[in-house]
């Protein structure tokens, strides 16, 4: 974006912007309920409660932005036909947007984008394309399409009308919840990020917005450190929805003066969120959706703003998303059993005698461990020439403390376990 419409964007009436977002909204995007988390509450020592986008029309907040700026385009612009880039869900939202308006959508997915996204897309009516290995370059040819072809590009989050229409979220936040103190929010492009920031801050100043990015997705660490905007070299982290390499620069720009802090979490902390999401509150929560859920445990170590406000605090996670496939849904869960301690693989050598495999299934029995896999190879063992074996087991315990006694165990009988993770 030119440094021209940035500064026009700026000086927009934004109160009256985000209530004519909200007007258009009404009826298409759901006013998602807030849920309490005693879970997280008790984790954290805070407050916690949850907004749940991942129960929004098309799974995610884009529909949102989307709509809004679809809405606000003329007859003839429609006609034209409308074209974006999206990893998924601005995707999904914009071709289910163009659908209620009466437009033909073509959408540009980058070629890692998960199957049940590109599936959920079609199944809007749009013409789906897949192009290049990141968000930025599916973008490009977007870009390229609408100046060559004449539709109207929609951007995923660079767009004033498409981040009032996020902003709504915010509004919704502070009406349901009065004495929020901090709303946390994941950060990619940065569109449902300034959408928020710009909605609390213009109706409610004092309440903190604080961003939440995977350590794999550093451009907005190095934007706001370097006070300007900045691309990434790489970008590696599960969480696709946030993979962006450089953030936009409207989005930077109120962000830059809204945002109160940045917090940044491991691929496994977004993972362990996920689980916890399931097994807790019996819902699913995508990746990208799950970074807000991660900087939780954080906050008091990571925000200088947060730890040193005085009094309670309440806190708002936005929860993005919830379009994640079966498949990255399973890998998530076993990660983050293993990271939680409840998954253990470990390999022991055995003499090579009848029995040996007995007796370890009966340690493993008494000690209560579920065995999900066990790999009895006599070529692999380190003393083969002596008549060893060696064993690979998995294992299910309830946690940290029963998998530290299946090793303990293991020991007492003589043998020496060593734990590969």
């Amino acid at each position: 974006m030119e440094q021209k419409d940035v500064l026009q964007a700026m000086r927009h009436d934004h109160a009256a912007e985000l209530k004519l977002a909200a007007s258009r909204l009404d009826g298409t995007a759901k006013h998602t309920q807030i849920i309490a988390s005693p879970v997280l509450s008790e984790m954290t020592g805070h407050t916690i409660l949850l907004k749940p986008e991942n129960l929004q029309v098309t799974g995610s907040f884009k529909i949102r932005g989307a709509y809004n700026k679809i809405a606000s385009l003329t007859d003839e612009e429609l006609e034209r036909g409308i074209v974006t880039a999206s990893a998924g869900n601005h995707a999904q939202g914009v071709a289910y947007a163009a659908r209620e308006r009466g437009a033909k959508a073509t959408i540009l997915m980058p070629e890692i984008t998960p199957p049940l996204k590109v599936d959920a897309t079609k199944a809007y009516g749009a013409d789906v394309v897949l192009h290049g290995e990141v968000f930025d370059e599916a973008a490009a040819y977007a870009i390229e399409l609408s100046q060559n072809e004449g539709m109207t590009y929609v951007p995923p989050f660079d767009d004033y009308a498409v981040l009032c229409g996020q902003g709504t979220i915010g509004m919704e936040i502070l009406e349901d919840v009065p004495n929020v103190t901090d709303v946390v929010v994941p950060l990619g492009g940065g569109g449902l990020g300034a959408g928020v920031a710009l909605a609390i801050k213009t109706f409610r100043p004092d309440v903190r917005v604080i961003g939440a990015i995977p350590e794999g997705s550093p451009a907005w660490r190095k934007s706001l450190d370097a006070g300007r905007v900045m691309a990434a070299d790489k970008v590696v982290t599960s969480a696709e929805g946030v993979a962006v390499r450089r953030p936009g620069d409207l989005t930077f720009a109120l962000l830059n003066e809204f945002l109160d802090d940045l917090v940044e979490v491991s691929e496994r902390d977004i993972n362990e969120m996920i689980l916890l999401m399931l097994e807790k509150h019996k819902m699913v929560v995508e990746a990208a959706g799950a970074v807000s859920l991660a900087a939780l445990e954080h906050l008091n170590l990571r925000s200088r703003k947060f730890a040193e406000a005085e009094g309670d605090h309440v806190v708002v996670p936005i929860m993005s998303g919830g379009n994640i496939d079966t498949v990255t849904i399973g890998a998530v869960i076993q990660k983050g059993m293993i990271a939680r301690g409840r998954i253990m693989n470990f390999e022991v050598e055995l003499p090579d005698t009848p029995g040996q495999l007995v007796k370890v299934a009966t340690i493993l029995a008494k000690a209560r461990a579920n065995v999900i896999a066990l790999d009895h190879d006599q070529f692999k063992a380190n003393g083969h020439y002596t008549n060893s074996v060696a064993l690979g087991v998995t294992v299910e315990t309830n946690g940290p403390e029963p998998t530290r006694q299946v090793l303990q165990m293991m020991r007492e009988a003589g043998y020496t376990p060593k734990r590969i993770y």
